[in-house]
């Protein structure tokens, strides 16, 4: 069994593009996996948990695009 890897905040806006205000804001809606304390003044998330977060938003957005498409099909018409 391997030992989950740890992202740092660098990483973590890396891979999703958020901004930290962005991170700390979904973390707090719940809606961004939480971090955990690594010591006194350091925090670091699972990557296995944003890959996760990264791909529903990514399956979100592909059951979402037939009604976009549809929708922006019939407002041209």
């Amino acid at each position: 069994m391997t030992a989950p890897t740890i992202l740092r905040l660098p990483q973590v806006k890396n891979m999703t593009g958020l901004s930290r205000s962005a991170i700390y804001a979904l973390v707090a809606q719940k809606q961004f996996p939480t971090q955990i304390n690594l010591g006194p003044r350091t925090v670091g998330w699972v990557e296995s948990e944003v890959v996760d977060w990264i791909e529903a938003r990514i399956a979100a957005r592909s059951s979402d695009l037939p009604n976009k498409i549809s929708a922006g099909h019939a407002a041209a018409t």
